[in-house]
């Protein structure tokens, strides 16, 4: 709601920006005439003729965001530049001249019309809403950064609205008053240009926020596994502080159930309401499903991205209790969030469904909407939803396997209303990425590659952002790491330029994984590694072989090494035998 009131106060002060004067003597002529068939029909013209352009604009930054990663680079370039026009009044000048003019035009051919005609009101309102577009540079670059982080939506329709309703009552004071507003407005252009520098700035780091990946980079931050007990810890005391009026009222409602119908109720309490699930942009093994339809089922909601570590050792378990509570009534949905632009890439999803052998339903959430609306944090995520629609539990990271599935027998029994016998747990056969980590022994954490996360870089040259730039690497310390040979570093990953060059990192850990990508081109990129100088032998890992070969077919997690013995400190060396391939980021088991 807070959006909508300064989206509508906005548009009311965007009245004293200079672009719009060459217009206003003309609206002040409609002064006196008719309301209906003169200062409303220009009003509604405005109003249609702004949303209409600026809709256009924040779908356009969409369409750019969501074709490709490079699409994304576009409309970053797109909204710097607009941020630009709001710091420069010369840079504004250039870039809106062609809209002025237009309005200009249209403005001096609606004064010569029939003075109070209904045609010649919209043409004047056409002609105020063309001027008013590139005039709204705070609320629209906002709008079109809104749009370009988290996708036009229902959302960014109505802040357009909000704000077009504003600019239209400051009109229509403004038109009622007459000339003495237009000549008072003119002491205010000072101060309307400060804040329109001022808004521009905001603009400018919003658009680098969205460049250096800040808007995920900081979720990323939270997938450690060695973390989740800490997380789960604190959540479980917030839980504990959360509304208890509306919890007590709650239980007190089951309570009576309880004696009334006499069946059986878990005693998980109640932690909200089942979110909606609208906004995914595609839905993979299902038509799209929500949150009404499935009431009458327990539903368990997986928030998961396949090239995070700690989302593929989730799933089998997530897998197997679809497979095994099916018939009993358990709706497994697994919502993928991308943490990188080439988990955006449906294809890419669709293929990572397959090798994981998932059947159930999974929303993509590329706009991450439905993580909004559970106002989740954590890769993976699980929330346990019973058969009345009410979120009775939630678990964030990995592990707990066991008291997981507990949680589902028990919603499961009190949605059939009479406490069953606990059967046996899955067991699922887990293989190469899949298998829990061996947590006493790691003494690695997860490492970015991309300048944007990057940390531990070692390398004598430093990092050349977005540059090609030659690197060389001596001994790494333990968690340290670094490149060889031609690279260029971007915000999410390194790119190679030339063969034979590699990645240095020493660590602790039993599994080493690095998240791999074939490039623009796809072509396949074959690799070697060692460990310690030599081929890994029988410390390889799933994707290569004992010789440490591989190649690198397309872009997800890659496990290099399982050290077959006790998990030691080494130092790992993978070297590329082609140009093209793309790192992005370390995990450790």
């Amino acid at each position: 709601m807070i959006l909508f009131v300064v989206a509508y106060l906005a548009g009311v002060l965007t009245i004293v920006s200079p672009c719009i004067l060459p217009v206003l003597p003309f609206v002040f002529a409609r002064a006196g005439q008719p309301f209906s068939t003169s200062i409303l029909p220009m009003l509604l013209a405005k109003i249609v003729t702004f949303a209409g352009i600026a809709s256009l604009a924040a779908l356009g930054g969409n369409w750019a965001v969501q074709a490709n990663a490079y699409g994304r680079y576009a409309a970053i370039a797109m909204l710097a530049v607009f941020g630009v026009t709001l710091l420069s009044t010369r840079a504004a000048a250039f870039v809106t001249g062609p809209f002025v003019e237009l309005g200009n035009r249209l403005s001096r051919k609606a004064a010569t019309g029939e003075k109070g005609s209904v045609g010649g009101s919209i043409l004047l309102g056409v002609a105020t809403g063309l001027l008013w577009a590139p005039c709204a540079g705070p609320v629209l670059g906002l709008v079109l950064t809104g749009a370009a982080l988290n996708g036009a939506n229902a959302q960014t329709t109505l802040l357009l609205v909000a704000y077009a309703a504003g600019a239209a009552t400051s009109l229509a004071l403004a038109v009622l008053a007459g000339a003495r507003v237009f000549a008072a407005m003119k002491r205010f252009l000072g101060l309307g240009d400060r804040i329109r520098q001022s808004l521009g700035v905001a603009v400018l780091a919003g658009v680098g926020a969205i460049a250096l990946g800040l808007d995920t980079g900081l979720l990323a931050q939270l997938s450690y596994a060695s973390t989740a007990g800490v997380e789960q810890s604190i959540l479980d005391r917030l839980r504990s502080g959360a509304s208890p009026v509306g919890v007590a009222s709650t239980r007190m409602t089951l309570a009576a159930k309880d004696t009334r119908q006499a069946v059986y109720r878990s005693d998980l309490p109640v932690e909200g309401q089942f979110p909606s699930l609208d906004g995914a942009v595609q839905w993979l093994n299902s038509k799209p499903l929500t949150s009404a339809e499935l009431r009458g089922k327990v539903v368990l909601v997986d928030f998961w991205t396949y090239s995070c570590i700690n989302c593929i050792r989730t799933i089998p378990y997530v897998r197997a209790w679809a497979e095994k509570y099916r018939d009993q009534g358990l709706v497994v949905i697994g919502v993928h969030a991308p943490e990188f632009a080439f988990e955006k890439q449906i294809g890419n999803v669709e293929k990572a469904v397959r090798d994981f052998k998932i059947t159930y339903p999974v929303a993509i959430d590329n706009d991450f909407t439905i993580w909004r609306a559970f106002s989740n944090s954590y890769w993976p995520a699980h929330y346990f939803i019973d058969a009345e629609g009410q979120v009775r539990y939630t678990h964030f990271g990995e592990g707990d396997y066991e008291g997981s599935e507990r949680v589902i027998q028990e919603l499961l029994a009190e949605a059939a209303g009479k406490k069953k016998a606990e059967g046996d747990l899955v067991k699922p056969d887990v293989k190469g990425a899949e298998a829990s980590p061996d947590l006493a022994r790691l003494g690695s954490g997860e490492t970015y590659i991309g300048y944007a996360r990057a940390a531990n870089f070692v390398s004598p040259q430093g990092v050349s952002a977005n540059t090609s730039a030659r690197y060389t690497v001596g001994k790494p310390g333990l968690n340290e790491w670094g490149l060889t040979g031609n690279w260029t570093v971007g915000a999410e990953e390194a790119r190679l330029n030339e063969a034979g060059g590699g990645i240095t990192y020493r660590f602790r850990a039993r599994d080493l994984h690095l998240v791999l990508g074939a490039g623009a081109g796809g072509k396949p990129v074959p690799f070697q590694i060692t460990i310690d100088g030599v081929a890994p032998g029988a410390d390889h890992g799933a994707d290569i072989d004992a010789a440490g070969k591989g190649t690198v077919t397309g872009t997800r997690l890659y496990q290099l090494v399982r050290q077959s013995g006790e998990a030691r400190e080494r130092t790992f060396e993978i070297r590329f035998l082609a140009p093209g391939a793309e790192a992005f980021v370390f995990t450790f088991g």
